[in-house]
């Protein structure tokens, strides 16, 4: 009973959560729509002059209130959606879909299609659970973002709309070949909806009706119609010519941009073979696939349109669309040795060919088709995360944007206290209700300007501007002004701070259990298994007759001075099949003494007839198992010509292929040399191989499973590479500490390579001490998880580089001086270590973050999961990497930053042409002046409408008003040229170590507004008074209109010059932007604008004055006048040094730092509490207890 009453009540639930834990977790309210609260609500929208409609047009959530009834989800018509972070809310409508699909029927559960169906649930309770939510059959749902939620009979809540790629097996994959029937096709496609990614570009009048139903335009529209009111025609004409461009600007830039990203993503409609269940292929669109299908990857290539996994043959694939990185991939098909695994892209990401790839070459047997299983399409590929991604961001929260609604907000109670003394004015002067009204609504567009959104973007948009010519394109611009507040960044190794390319140093071979002396020169080595390890073990292909591939075994496969040769169209000769071969180039190097090169046929048939000593040294390569970052090694299965089995070949990391090798075949010395090696920066990777038993077919091999072949290795050798670190690498890094910005590097690489280099480029100084964190998972000798400390060498050891290599190396690695500054000490990580600290010591996992520099190893969510925990710490995190591995890591970051030959690619929000880390430096200069900027058009607008408000309340006092020309005057030629202008200076050539301000509502800014005003209210009200004293003022006759009064002419007249000084007070300099004098537009409108207001003070034109609706100054005596222009100028130089001593000045900013007793960020005090603890306990071994809360700690006698 109480099961079935706790049912009950899960089904009448009105609320949910979708996607919980996630970034992208959403609320889920239901409503149901009812009759009589419709009717009265569109009453009450006439009755309102349509306002009502705009309020629910901003406010959704109100409009399900009004019109709706809330009621359970299972019967609901109307879903309320909601982010969690409250900004992105939508209403959508509950569809019902009819389908044929047994798992998709609202009758049957999840679990029952699958046979997994809960015994513990009473089946009459369920039966009228599920009879209770069908709605003649056909399935619920509702569509948001692009994704599919549906009703889950036996959850009894909406869940996401599951496809191939969750909760499916490889097994079931594979046995899918076949794939499915007309009918089953149609059913589903109903279900998944067209496999297609189309980004809607809108109307311009769809958008335009958007864009002005936002609050600014709105705000505008009511102003407009004011001031139409108030008789400012020529005003109110302007704004909406100038509002009117604005729009149309901003309307051509949002479609061009929707273009852009519709072009980047789409491909073309064309067809493609699909099985049809047991009657063969058929050719159907692509638009039409479903998962499950089964498609034919044509054998001239193709772009994938939906994710597939590849069941038959391999394809080289270009994902650079995706990843960044333009290196082909060898895409292998699922082996049935995985069939107990659930399938997961990412887990089996080498067997799956992404929505958005190219697939370069498809490679099978005879007229065999490459096959694969689509497991996603539409939105829910990896294509289609990512343009989601990029329709849908994520809110950025950033304290700027914050503290800029405050601001508002203040501004507002402002208007509202200007609104009281007005109409206490008014009202004691007996003025006309008309103009009270009037008046009091007219302060409302004056405190708070309709142009202040679009003045505190203007600093992004000149730092975009200036970032794309400089090889940086940006598709996410509020993450620029992220750039200006990062503290921390990371960097990936190889590809980022050393050369893309490696240089062959040498290989150590092994032989009878000894390293033997170092081979510079690969080609002499003798012809082994040694050499044909380094000839066969890699991914290498032809492309458009180059050969290509991952850029390490181009140069491994380079250096043996070997040919490859891809199979043509006869593949059947080479005990049945014969992929690739390889073979020596020159003629001497054959086995015999053959006077020409014998040709493919010829040797196969002599290899047929048994004529084995008729034949060149030739390796083909039968089978291959592709690199993955998961087991950190590749391997292929070989046959040479004229021997009677195969062999395995495998390379990888050093202490994997040791792990898998006979202990027997390995040097007693193994970590010894290894050691040496990567202390020292080399880029190390271990050789093995095993002769297969003779017996063994073609045919076994090709279903064998990869850990069977992987074992029992025999050692052959090292193979040792030189990764040059870039020339601007070390200097970058250099500038990025002298500005007090942490760097990291996170890398896969082997660990004492990455701490060298670490030390090379100067992210480990020379004098500074890095302890090296070991992690052990439990095992079953250790059933408690361990964590080791252990002290890293320094030292280089000169014994392996002759005087030649080390100087070549000097030149890569430009050496700093920077013993000037104290020790530190250096954590640095592998990704096992990692992984133990975050699953067995939670609690030390801050301090090892906040003190580690180097993380090795690292699989790509290890990076990513880094880079959060960052972020969870205090820090503004940046990350540079070369694509492919980092994608994840450069999305979670606050600014990401690909280095890329593509324009713009999905990959992070920023790309840079540049490849090297020099943009790093770029993005952040410009960053900070973005964000220099944003602040100082911020206040200048803020300023702009507390000179005006004073002015109006103190013409208002005297019951005057500016004329319409005035305003016009003010607003479009004054203020509208400089927030245009004020941003286009340029980024400060130096990145210092302050970072500019990210509050608003800082002592500093507060203060500094506030004394703004309070000395712009001072000027105005002491011109005013020294006009009261003047003859011709006491003796004016009453004015013929309102504006024909001496205080309208002469407020106006001196505060123009206002706006203009707090503009150049604002117009910060160094050190986050470059001088005002440089920003020349911006000097030379200044120069024009001052001498304007000058012109009209200092030599009136009775034209002007009659135009502008002005008194006859011309009549008036000079002296007032150059009294007048020098009271305004003496504000200019008293703003100036308001502004220093309040804001720049190092007493006030010390002041500021005793008061604003700002709470620590949770890195400091981590920082605090590893120096007050003096962590991390070098050479000793922490323990983790059953319970993993608490840890021991176990004493070593360790000589460190």
């Amino acid at each position: 009973m109480n099961g079935s009453a706790s049912d009950s009540a899960s089904l009448l639930q009105s609320k949910g959560v979708l996607n919980a834990g996630k970034d992208d977790e959403l609320d889920i309210t239901g409503y149901r729509r009812d009759g009589l609260k419709t009717f009265l609500f569109y009453v009450l929208a006439v009755l309102s002059l349509g306002i009502l409609l705009l309020v629910v047009y901003w406010k959704p959530e109100l409009e399900c209130q009004l019109k709706c009834k809330e009621c359970a989800l299972y019967n609901a018509d109307v879903i309320l959606v909601k982010d969690k972070f409250d900004q992105q809310i939508g209403v959508v409508d509950v569809k019902l879909i009819t389908t044929t699909e047994e798992k998709y029927d609202v009758s049957v559960s999840y679990q029952e299609a699958d046979g997994a169906g809960d015994p513990q649930t009473d089946i009459g309770d369920r039966d009228t659970l599920i009879s209770s939510s069908r709605v003649d059959g056909k399935m619920r749902c509702f569509d948001y973002q692009h994704y599919r939620y549906i009703w889950d009979t036996q959850r009894r809540a909406f869940k996401e709309l599951e496809d191939l790629s969750t909760n499916t097996t490889n097994k079931t994959i594979l046995d899918s070949s076949q794939g499915l029937t007309q009918d089953q096709r149609n059913s589903r496609l109903i279900v998944y909806g067209l496999n297609a990614i189309d980004i809607e570009v809108k109307s311009y009048w769809k958008l335009l009706i958007e864009e002005v139903l936002t609050p600014f335009y709105i705000f505008q529209i009511a102003s407009v119609v004011l001031w139409l009111f108030d008789e400012y025609y020529y005003y109110a004409g302007c704004i909406l010519v100038v509002s009117g461009g604005s729009i149309a600007l901003s309307l051509y830039e949002t479609k061009k941009q929707r273009i852009t990203l519709r072009n980047m993503m789409a491909t073309d409609d064309t067809n493609i073979l699909v099985a049809d269940g047991a009657d063969g292929f058929i050719e159907i669109p692509e638009r039409e696939l479903v998962p499950g299908d089964v498609i034919a990857v044509p054998a001239n290539g193709c772009v994938m349109t939906c994710d597939a996994v590849l069941i038959t043959g391999t394809c080289i694939v270009n994902e650079s669309m995706l990843t960044g990185e333009s290196v082909p991939v060898t895409k292998t098909p699922l082996t049935h040795q995985e069939d107990g695994e659930l399938y997961s892209p990412e887990i089996h990401k080498r067997h799956t060919l992404f929505s958005g790839t190219h697939v370069v070459q498809t490679r099978y047997y005879g007229n065999s088709k490459v096959l694969a299983v689509v497991v996603r399409t539409g939105y829910c590929t990896a294509k289609g995360e990512l343009v989601c991604a990029i329709l849908y961001p994520k809110p950025l929260d950033f304290k700027f944007y914050r503290d800029s609604v405050k601001f508002i907000l203040f501004l507002a109670v402002m208007a509202s206290l200007g609104m009281v003394y007005s109409l206490i004015m008014y009202i004691r002067n007996g003025a006309p209700v008309d103009q009270m009204i009037k008046r009091l609504l007219d302060i409302v567009t004056i405190i708070v300007p309709p142009a202040l959104p679009a003045a505190m973007t203007v600093g992004t948009v000149y730092a975009q501007s200036r970032l794309k010519k400089e090889g940086i394109f940006c598709i996410s611009p509020p993450r620029i002004n992220f750039c200006g507040r990062i503290n921390a960044f990371c960097f990936d190794k190889t590809g980022t701070l050393t050369e893309d390319g490696l240089d062959m140093w040498g290989v150590v071979p092994v032989a009878d259990k000894h390293f033997h002396e170092v081979q510079h020169d690969p080609s002499k080595l003798d012809r082994g298994a040694l050499l044909i390890c380094l000839a066969s073990c890699h991914s290498l292909t032809i492309i458009n007759g180059e050969l290509s591939g991952d850029p390490l075994d181009l140069i491994m496969f380079n250096a043996i001075k070997w040919h490859l040769e891809e199979p043509g169209q006869d593949t059947s000769k080479y005990d049945t099949i014969m992929p690739t071969v390889v073979r020596p180039y020159s003629r001497d190097t054959f086995l015999g003494e053959e006077e020409k090169l014998i040709t493919s046929d010829e040797l196969f048939e002599n290899a047929l007839a048994g004529k084995w000593d008729q034949h060149p040294f030739e390796v083909g390569i039968i089978r291959q198992f592709t690199f993955s970052s998961a087991v950190q090694r590749m391997s292929v299965i070989t046959r040479t010509i004229g021997q009677d089995h195969m062999e395995v070949y495998c390379k990888g990391a050093p202490e994997k292929i040791a792990s898998l090798c006979l202990q027997e075949t390995l040097p007693h010395n193994f970590n010894h040399i290894l050691h040496k090696y990567t202390v020292q920066g080399f880029r190390v990777i271990a050789l093995a191989y095993r002769k297969l038993d003779a017996k063994i077919t073609w045919h076994q091999v090709q279903r064998i499973a990869r850990d069977k072949m992987e074992c029992d290795l025999e050692f052959l050798g090292l193979l040792v590479m030189q990764n040059q670190l870039k020339p601007q690498t070390t200097p970058v890094i250099h500038t990025l500490q002298k500005a007090n910005i942490r760097t990291v590097m996170i890398t896969g690489d082997m660990i004492q390579t990455a701490v060298s280099v670490a030390r090379n480029c100067g992210m480990v100084r020379p004098n500074d001490k890095v302890i090296i964190v070991n992690g052990h998972p439990p095992d079953k000798e250790n059933p408690a998880a361990r964590i080791e400390w252990e002290l890293a060498e320094a030292a280089e050891d000169p014994e392996l580089v002759d005087e030649e290599e080390s100087s070549a190396n000097d030149e890569g690695y430009q050496s700093i001086k920077m013993l000037e500054y104290e020790p530190r000490t250096h954590l640095a990580v592998t990704g096992r270590a990692f992984s133990v600290v975050t699953n067995h010591f939670p609690e030390l996992l801050p301090k090892v973050c906040i003190l580690g520099t180097v993380f090795a190893r690292m699989a790509p969510d290890q990076k990513c999961a880094l880079i959060e925990n960052l972020q969870e710490y205090g820090y503004i995190v940046g990350m540079c990497g070369d694509g492919a591995n980092d994608c994840e890591a450069l999305k979670a970051a606050h600014a990401g930053i690909s280095l890329s030959e593509a324009e713009a690619s999905v990959a992070a929000p920023f790309t840079s042409r540049v490849n090297n880390i020099e943009c790093v430096v770029t993005a952040m200069r410009e960053g900070r002046c973005a964000l220099v900027t944003s602040f100082g058009c911020f206040k200048y607008m803020a300023l702009y409408s507390f000179i005006q408000f004073i002015s109006v309340l103190i013409l208002y006092t005297f019951q005057t008003n500016l004329s319409d020309l005035e305003f016009l005057y003010v607003d479009l030629i004054i203020t509208t040229t400089i927030a245009v202008l004020l941003g286009n200076t340029g980024a400060y050539e130096k990145l210092v170590r302050n970072k500019p301000p990210d509050s608003l509502v800082k002592m500093s800014n507060i203060l500094s507004i506030l004394m703004q005003v309070a000395i712009t209210a001072a000027f105005q009200l002491g011109i005013l008074f020294y006009l009261m004293e003047q003859p011709f003022y006491k003796n004016d006759l009453e004015p013929l209109k309102e504006t024909d009064t001496w205080e309208s002419t002469i407020i106006f007249l001196s505060s123009s010059f206002m706006y203009i000084a707090v503009a150049i007070s604002f117009s910060k300099g160094p050190p986050f932007r470059r001088p005002i004098y440089t920003n020349v537009p911006f000097l030379i409108a200044i120069i024009i604008l001052y001498s304007l207001s000058a012109f009209m003070l200092l030599a009136p034109q009775e034209p002007i004055e009659h135009f502008m609706d002005m008194k006859p100054l011309h009549t008036i005596d000079f002296t007032f006048r150059l009294t007048i222009f020098c009271i305004s100028s003496a504000f200019l130089v008293v703003s100036g040094l308001m502004e220093w001593l309040f804001v720049d000045s190092g007493l006030m900013k010390c002041l500021y730092r005793a008061l604003e007793r700002k709470q620590k960020s949770r890195y400091k005090v981590i920082q605090d509490t590893i120096v007050a603890e003096e962590w991390p306990p070098v050479g000793q071994t922490l323990l983790a207890s059953a319970n993993s809360d608490e840890f021991a700690v176990n004493m070593n006698n360790s000589e460190h």
